[in-house]
């Protein structure tokens, strides 16, 4: 079963968005879904400003920072995100959710040639 995370049909908008208008330039150099990770979601934050990803947590910043602990002690063996920071907390989660959401979508970018494998 497939777990639904907190802003994720945001997150995959944004992804979208991205594909949108780069899908010329994507078709030309296919990149794989490691690239395209780091381009959309590590080149620039997601969300500036303590306030503003203060209010995109909501209630939720619990949820999130248990995502980040997980995923970072997963790959790294330690949590290194500065959880005491709104913009870390949000950026680092939108990364991960991100990241998941590309691989799922990963047969359907091949299928249109926008990634290699």
């Amino acid at each position: 079963m497939q777990t639904t995370h907190y802003k994720q049909d945001e997150i995959q908008s944004h992804i979208n968005d991205y594909i949108k208008e780069n899908e010329e330039y994507l078709l030309e150099s296919p990149k794989d879904i490691q690239d395209w990770h780091h381009d959309i979601l590590n080149m620039d934050y997601y969300l500036i400003g303590y306030y503003n990803c203060e209010k995109w947590l909501d209630n939720k910043v619990f949820d999130a920072i248990e995502v980040i602990q997980e995923y970072e002690k997963e790959h790294f063996g330690e949590v290194t995100t500065d959880l005491s920071s709104s913009e870390k907390v949000v950026n680092m989660y939108t990364y991960i959710i991100g990241e998941k959401l590309l691989y799922e979508m990963e047969k359907d970018l091949l299928k249109k040639q926008l990634i290699r494998d």
